[in-house]
């Protein structure tokens, strides 16, 4: 399939769970014009608040692959991804991204991710979500001992 081909596929994808009772957003990944998974927004429907398109797609390329490093793929969204579908995307390592819609046709129809950019941007301290640094010591260890593995599968 052409890049155009597998764009058109993410936005049926889109259009087809708006019909079934889901967000506007559907994620295609592929190799060499083959489709190797797809997703849809299913979070009203699976109660689940990281059940994006992206990640659902992330989700299922993995499972098919039998890995978390995707490498060598592509992925094709309807819409320019979220905050943490985009940390997601980079986690994955897709050599590239496609996407239709941008983030300000997302916030004009109700799906504004521009709060959770400036947040980003802030000091924890100075962020809404109030948080505060609890046991560092003993939280620590487990990062000394991921240090000191030998046989640790690096991601």
């Amino acid at each position: 399939m052409t890049k155009e081909e597998l764009m058109r596929k993410a936005i049926e994808l889109s259009k087809e769970n708006v019909a079934n009772g889901g967000g506007p957003f559907g994620a295609v990944i592929a190799k060499d014009g083959e489709i190797i998974a797809t997703g849809v927004n299913r979070v009203t429907a699976s109660c689940d608040p990281t059940a994006h398109a992206e990640v659902s797609a992330i989700r299922a390329a993995a499972a098919q692959l039998g890995t978390f490093n995707l490498s060598g793929y592509e992925i094709y969204t309807s819409c320019e991804p979220c905050p943490m579908c985009l940390g997601a995307i980079y986690w994955a390592r897709l050599d590239k991204m496609y996407y239709g819609n941008n983030k300000t046709d997302a916030k004009n129809i109700g799906f504004d991710d521009s709060f959770i950019y400036d947040e980003l941007e802030l000091k924890p301290a100075d962020r809404k979500l109030p948080s505060e640094v609890l046991l560092h010591n003993e939280a620590i260890k487990a990062f000394e001992e991921w240090a000191e593995k030998e046989d640790k599968v690096e991601y």
